[in-house]
């Protein structure tokens, strides 16, 4: 296949002057955080067939067709009537719940007019149909579904897709590049692989942008050796692959997390031009929208992303139909699913600190779904602790590597389907290896300060379902042996309740923040 560049050196982030980056950095670049007290800063060979032709179902527009996907849709009433008046009907989607919906209609939560509904926060039944009174007014004038959610994260829909394996086969510049990352010496295709499966974001996307945006992988393009920013965004001082695939994941994160939980209802476009978003698109497509936000005008942006030549046609050629990828694995978030019952990830009788109430997952735009637990045992500050974090559930060991340890709970092998417990600053010494099957409350390794930025020994735990960070509260609330997680107005405050007991979070690791297990 043809290495193509479309304009990258042309992109307003390729001109930042040092100081705007260094603004754009702060807020693009913060990494997961974990507190003890200080935040932390915290990635299969059947590649599909390579098509070059143009693809068959397209809109007028040039855009691929969305009907084999069940999605949003926005009708006017078929019937009129007065009931109808001044409404639209909406047939909801995966991961829809009624705040989010009033978010993204700008309507308050009890004129959204629905027969089911437990809390505000419930996820609906997929396929409902909604009266939502219309009021919006103009929105984004492209606002067409552009890409299913699962071919934003790292879920199914990967299946036995490996970044490693198509970018070597592909013999490009990437396949050759090297860097070093934390302190390891990496290969840029590893590098890919790398943030796709620590950020579960779809490595195809990642690699589709890549070479969108530089050539890098099926070709050489000249002064590719000596390119600081091979993505464009020319963040000051973050230089390198590793630095702004972790940027593209972010913004990727951003506009799917920010548009599932309705807090991110308009695009704002580079140079401050700003688009409300139709509530009738999913987040795959916002996800996608909202990183080409961060890179374009809205005319540049309109180019990207909704004329035949756009980057969604292209993806198509170098990855095959999204669309029919998405059928055999979507919706894979649904109204009946339930959580896990977990234990506390430390042994009965012991007392840990409840240091760090709910915050992001892992990078910046995830959902507040980590907690993080310090033991109590009057060792230094950083030390490798004596203490053991404890398998909160029976699984399959299926990533165990730079602090991190992922457990399977469906066993399958895969950390893109069902629930996946991801443990982080877990010290090398004493870790167990992939492929290990534990048992609930079996040892898993020691809390550390190893991984990201962590000021003291703790362990960092989150929850993913379906390649999806989840958050602590509806609609999969988190609860531990009994005690019930839920968050405050700011990141690592909250509390863990069981009864009329409850556990506020502290960095200190002070009497209010002790938690002993009990069973």
């Amino acid at each position: 296949m043809n290495s193509v560049n479309v304009s990258r050196k042309y992109s307003p982030f390729f001109y930042i002057t040092k100081p705007t980056g260094i603004v754009i950095i702060f807020f693009l670049l913060l990494l997961a955080g974990c507190n003890f007290p200080d935040p932390e800063t915290s990635a299969l060979v059947d590649a599909g067939s390579q098509q070059t032709g143009e693809p068959e179902n397209l809109t007028p527009n040039g855009l691929v067709s969305p009907t084999v996907l069940p999605h949003g849709s926005l009708l006017p009433a078929e019937t009129p009537s007065e009931l109808d008046e001044g409404y639209i009907h909406y047939t909801t989607q995966q991961g829809d719940t009624v705040s989010a919906l009033a978010s993204r209609f700008n309507v308050p939560v009890e004129e959204i007019h629905v027969d089911y509904s437990k809390t505000p926060q419930t996820l609906l039944p997929i396929g409902l149909e909604l009266l939502i009174p219309d009021i919006l007014g103009k929105t984004l004038i492209c606002g067409e579904p552009l890409l299913p959610d699962s071919e934003v994260i790292y879920g199914a829909s990967v299946d036995n897709f490996d970044a490693t394996s198509f970018a070597l086969e592909a013999g490009g510049f990437l396949a050759t590049y090297m860097e070093v990352v934390d302190p390891e010496t990496m290969l840029g295709p590893d590098i890919v692989q790398r943030v796709a499966i620590e950020t579960s974001t779809n490595p195809r996307l990642l690699l589709a942008f890549l070479e969108y945006r530089s050539g890098w992988v099926y070709g050489f393009p000249e002064g590719a050796a000596d390119d600081l920013y091979p993505l464009g965004y020319g963040a000051g001082g973050d230089t390198g692959l590793y630095k702004e695939l972790m940027i593209t994941a972010k913004l990727l994160s951003q506009g799917f997390y920010g548009w599932r939980e309705g807090n991110l209802v308009e695009l704002k476009f580079f140079q401050g031009e700003s688009q409300r978003l139709p509530p009738g698109l999913n987040a795959g497509s916002v996800a996608l929208m909202h990183l080409f936000a961060g890179l374009y005008t809205f005319d540049g942006w309109d180019h990207q992303l909704c004329e035949p030549a756009s980057f969604i046609n292209f993806y198509q050629n170098m990855f095959g139909n999204y669309w029919d990828r998405a059928t055999k694995v979507e919706p894979y978030l649904s109204a009946d699913i339930q959580p896990p019952i977990l234990a506390l990830p430390f042994a009965v009788g012991e007392t840990w600190s409840f240091t760090g109430g709910p915050h992001i997952t892992w990078q910046t735009g995830t959902p507040w779904g980590a907690l993080d637990f310090a033991p109590v045992t009057g060792e230094s500050h950083c030390a490798v602790s004596i203490r053991w974090v404890t398998a909160a559930a029976p699984g399959l060991i299926v990533r165990s590597e730079r602090s991190v340890v992922a457990l399977d709970l469906d066993g399958d092998g895969d950390e893109g389907t069902g629930w996946v417990l991801v443990y982080h600053h877990v010290a090398a010494e004493d870790r167990l290896p992939v492929g290990a099957w534990v048992e609930q409350d079996a040892s898993i390794g020691h809390p550390s300060c190893e991984g990201g930025q962590a000021s003291g020994t703790h362990l960092h735990f989150a929850r993913k379902f379906n390649g999806e960070w989840q958050g602590v509260e509806a609609p999969f609330p988190l609860i531990l042996s009994g005690w019930q997680v839920f968050a405050d107005e700011k990141p690592y405050q909250g509390f863990l309740q069981k009864g009329d007991d409850v556990i506020n979070a502290s960095p200190c690791g002070c009497g209010e923040s002790l938690i002993m297990r009990e069973e």
